[in-house]
Parts: structure tokens; C-alpha cells; sequence
């Protein structure tokens, strides 16, 4: 089995995993999938699948930035999708 296809594999099964009851999450977790995942490394990859585990509004409201993941991890994993799905607006 060669290295692209497990990642194939394994971008598929998040794909998957992304696929949430609220169209805001689908389109910023996919949105991150294509642009930021691939530069994540190992414990970044592991940290986003333990985002996933937790329940669509919690996820939603880190997202929104109405409420902080207690976790200094998914805290900065927090910051990095949403720089990647959100980049700041350009300067004047």
C-alpha cells in the first residue's frame, strides 16, 4: 500500500467524520480538510479527530468563538482551522 493512498484513506474517512447535523460545520470542517489538514502533523491529525468526537455545538461554538476549548491542544488547533477557513481580513 503506498503512502498517498492510506492518506487518501485516511482523508476519506474524515471526510466522512466531518459530515455533521449542521451545514455550518460541514462547510468549515471540510473547508479546513482541504486547505489546512494536509500541514497538520501527527499529533495535530490526532487532535482534530479528537475534535471531532465532541458534539456539534460544542464544535460550533469554538468555531463561532463563543466559547474556548479548556484544552491548550485543541485550543491551538481551534486557532488554526479557523486562520485557515477565516483568514483575516487584508489591511488598509
Amino acid at each position: 500500500m503506498s503512502t498517498a493512498t492510506a492518506d487518501d484513506r485516511e482523508l476519506q474517512r474524515l471526510r466522512w467524520q466531518c459530515r455533521r447535523g449542521m451545514l455550518e460545520l460541514d462547510l468549515l470542517l471540510d473547508a479546513f480538510l482541504e486547505r489546512g489538514w494536509g500541514d497538520l502533523d501527527e499529533a495535530g491529525r490526532r487532535a482534530f479527530e479528537r475534535l471531532l468526537g465532541f458534539p456539534d455545538q460544542v464544535i460550533l461554538d469554538w468555531l463561532m468563538q463563543q466559547a474556548v476549548p479548556a484544552d491548550a491542544v485543541l485550543r491551538d488547533l481551534v486557532a488554526r482551522i479557523l486562520a485557515v477557513v477565516i483568514p483575516p481580513p487584508p489591511r488598509p
